[in-house]
């Protein structure tokens, strides 16, 4: 966990995901670039349309760019929640089918090289026009393609950063999990924070889903894995049980029976929240003994069984 102290007074910015927000301690600290990456099915998408309708419920405007997936099967995603983006702006950037044809194909530049600067020259433009508060855009495997090369792609995450940072943009980019056990370290090096989703085959019954922060820069935040659902309706995060959650008891007085002679034996009474066993012959008072707690704690106005 990382210690809170001098961007506490940031501006946090709600997810809308219940449980998410809880382990963030209020939600993502604003005017950043977040990468939440994911295996295929363990709800990218589902979480950042909440991240947008939170926003649009706030009255602040909403931008999802995407270059994977159009923005009817984004339509549909939302349809299966009953969820209605008609206040957010979808941008789609996805080649039209005549781009196949053999007549449009580049000979002289690599097409990634044309590709990708019109591509992001769209998407700047359309930010410029609409002047959101929160984008997503989906996703990081395109511009990668695009990019060709680490150095290039390296330079393209740290302008967008710098754009959306310079017009106080909290920005989402979804990107897949990598097959190997090291992360593209070019994007986790970069981004302020990072929401890791994990869907994990068990032997027996269904998949487990669970998610991880990775990375948040300056602010104290849950660790360690959560269990998630993604029911009807998007996520439910069950932040993970700690005692670090969780406020001290205060500790309470002993369990008096009501007897001072045996409280004075015992140091003062029984620990609450303790169990003792009373043994002894027949007749010699356990029940006596146990009946004189259930009426002394009956008494003082406690529940006795």
């Amino acid at each position: 966990m990382i210690p809170d102290n001098s961007n506490s007074e940031e501006t946090r910015i709600p997810t809308g995901i219940t449980g998410l927000d809880d382990i963030l301690n209020g939600g993502l600290p604003g005017d950043h670039l977040y990468l939440v990456e994911g295996d295929p099915g363990s709800g990218k998408t589902t979480l950042a349309l909440q991240f947008l309708l939170e926003g649009h419920r706030r009255g602040e405007p909403s931008l999802y760019v995407t270059l994977s997936e159009s923005t009817r099967e984004l339509r549909a995603v939302a349809r299966s929640h009953g969820w209605n983006l008609d206040g957010i702006d979808m941008y789609e950037v996805i080649p039209p089918p005549e781009s196949l044809l053999p007549e449009d194909q580049y000979t002289v530049f690599h097409p990634g090289d044309v590709e990708l600067g019109t591509t992001l020259k769209s998407l700047l433009e359309r930010v410029e026009r609409l002047k959101p508060r929160r984008v997503v855009f989906d996703s990081l495997s395109e511009i990668r393609l695009l990019a060709r090369d680490s150095s290039r792609y390296r330079r393209q995450i740290l302008a967008l950063k710098q754009f959306f940072a310079s017009r106080h943009c909290t920005a989402l980019l979804l990107d897949d999990r990598p097959r190997t056990d090291g992360s593209d370290t070019t994007v986790l090096s970069i981004v302020h924070g990072v929401v890791r989703l994990e869907r994990m085959a068990r032997e027996y019954g269904a998949k487990r889903r669970r998610l991880e922060i990775v990375k948040l820069r300056g602010v104290q935040f849950h660790d360690g894995y959560h269990d998630y659902d993604i029911p009807t309706g998007g996520l439910l995060v069950h932040p993970r049980l700690a005692a670090l959650n969780h406020m001290p008891s205060q500790p309470a007085e002993g369990s008096l029976s009501g007897i001072e002679q045996l409280d004075q034996l015992l140091g003062g009474g029984l620990d609450r929240g303790t169990s003792t066993l009373i043994a002894g012959p027949a007749g010699s008072g356990k029940s006596s003994i146990a009946l004189q707690y259930a009426a002394a704690a009956a008494e003082r106005g406690e529940l006795a069984a």
